[in-house]
Formats: structure tokens, C-alpha cells, sequence
């Protein structure tokens, strides 16, 4: 694994705009819309599609060249130095996708964004239900093995049923800025570029081409199934309000949900929390 050098990373923290991402709009895009600093991409873009729907058509993105208090599942905070990260929300109107679906809609957009990954050359996987990890750790960390997460994902509905999906991905970050032990950045993992313009090309193009998938009424459970790294895993996935579960993660429902088969057999549904490596 080659570690890409200061000028490189230098080059990749190039602030972002409108004018170099403009290629994207209308062949993959219906609109883009590139700010200097935001506080949440999600929360920005959630307000703005609440105010204004007709401005934001299926497919629209905001886009913050620095994100200072990303958020993540639970509450979680993000942060990210300037210009080291791509942030960004993308606002989703699926005509033919049922409410009681939007369930695979992290799972749609993680699917999308691994498959942006590994054209970069980063051996990208899903973590069930909203994270990207690669296997790249020297050390095993509790609750991630030797798995690092390089993106974060959360999806938000609004009352008018359009979803707004943010992704946020570590990209030039060196270990001593990223925000937890168990984080990685493409940097860390040897990506073949760090250019931050490229990546969001190759994100909104598989974005766009996974979400038409899905609207068309495609199975999407196949496709998202062989690029879940948490199936096969001995987990332990704390639930909310209940105690963990635990066992082996062997499949995911019609419904997106996992199945964790427990060691009285016992297959348990899990429709959302979070999963830890468990260990013997």
C-alpha cells in the first residue's frame, strides 16, 4: 500500500465549485449546488426542500466544501479539517418506490458508493445498515476488528416522501485527524487518487444509476448482498431499547432488515442498530 504524498493530498484539498463540478449537471444531476462551509449538508438541504420543493427535482445535490458538524446515526457528530473530506446530500424522489420500501434506501445508496469506491481502487464493502469499511487495520479495535470505516452514510425522509441521503467520505485526512480509532481515509488506504472532483463524478453517476434501478422495481437485495461484508460476521448488534443481539449475520430481508441467527439456531430480525464484531 503506497501512501499518496503532500502534494497530492495538497492538490485534493483544492476547494470545490459549481464550475469544476459542472459537467454533472443536467446528463447525471438535476441540480447542484456547491457551498463553502455548511454545518450539515443533511440538515441544510432537509430545510431547503422543506421551504421550496419544486427547486429541488429527484437527483439534486448540495454539496459543502467543508462540513463542520456532519451528523451521522444517533445524534453522532462528523467532523472533518477543511477541504479533506467530500460531504454531500443528494435529494431522492423514487416515483415508484413504496414508503414501507425505504428501508433499502441506505442500503441503495452504500451500494452505490462502494461500487464508486473500487473504481478508485479501494476495496470498499457495506457495513450493514449505513457505513463503507475496507479490511485494512494492523490491529483489531473492539467492535470493528480489523475493519476501518472510510464512509458514513444517513439517509432522511422528508413529509412529502423524498428522501435526502448524505454522504460523507474521508478522503485526504492523515490518523491523527481522523475523529476515531476505527476511521480511515482513501489516503490511508492507498486510493488511486484523492481527487475530490473525480469522486464525485463517479458517486452521483453509480447514485444515479442504482437509484434508477430501484424506482424500476429491480431487486436490489442480490447486488447489495455481495458487497455486505457484515454477512458472515459474528456480530453483536445493539438494538434500540432492547438487549443486543447476537450471532452470526447471515442474510437481509425482502425489507432490507438483517438476520441474525443466534447459537440456539434462533433467526432473529434486525431492522436497525448497531452492529459490533464480536469476537468468540
Amino acid at each position: 500500500m503506497t501512501t499518496p504524498g503532500a502534494d497530492a493530498i495538497a492538490s485534493s484539498r483544492r476547494p470545490l465549485s459549481e464550475d469544476s463540478l459542472a459537467a454533472l449537471v443536467p446528463g447525471t444531476l438535476a441540480r447542484l449546488v456547491v457551498v463553502p462551509t455548511s454545518p450539515s449538508t443533511n440538515t441544510r438541504l432537509l430545510a431547503s426542500a422543506a421551504s421550496a420543493p419544486a427547486e429541488w427535482p429527484h437527483l439534486s445535490a448540495l454539496v459543502a466544501d467543508h462540513q463542520t458538524a456532519g451528523r451521522g446515526r444517533a445524534g453522532r457528530a462528523w467532523v472533518t479539517p477543511q477541504g479533506a473530506a467530500l460531504t454531500a446530500s443528494f435529494l431522492l424522489r423514487p416515483s415508484h418506490v413504496d414508503r414501507a420500501d425505504y428501508g433499502w434506501a441506505p442500503l441503495v445508496v452504500g451500494l452505490a458508493t462502494v461500487r464508486a469506491l473500487r473504481g478508485l481502487g479501494v476495496g470498499a464493502w457495506l457495513k450493514w445498515p449505513n457505513d463503507v469499511v475496507v479490511e485494512a487495520g494492523a490491529r483489531e479495535i473492539p467492535g470493528w476488528g480489523r475493519w476501518r470505516k472510510a464512509v458514513g452514510i444517513l439517509c432522511e425522509t422528508l413529509v412529502d416522501d423524498a428522501i435526502v441521503a448524505g454522504i460523507g467520505i474521508n478522503v485526504s485526512q492523515a490518523p491523527a485527524e481522523l475523529p476515531v480509532p476505527h476511521a480511515a481515509s482513501l489516503a490511508s488506504l492507498g486510493a488511486t487518487s484523492l481527487d475530490r472532483v473525480a469522486l464525485m463524478r463517479a458517486l452521483a453517476g453509480e447514485l444515479r444509476g442504482a437509484v434508477a434501478m430501484w424506482d424500476a422495481g429491480a431487486s436490489m437485495r442480490g447486488d447489495i448482498e455481495k458487497v455486505t461484508a457484515t454477512l458472515g460476521w459474528d456480530v453483536a448488534v445493539d438494538v434500540p431499547g432492547s438487549v443486543p443481539v447476537a450471532g452470526r449475520a447471515v442474510a437481509l430481508t425482502d425489507d432490507g432488515a438483517l438476520v441474525v441467527r443466534t447459537v440456539s439456531g434462533e433467526e432473529r430480525v434486525v431492522m436497525a442498530g448497531d452492529v459490533r464484531v464480536r469476537r468468540g
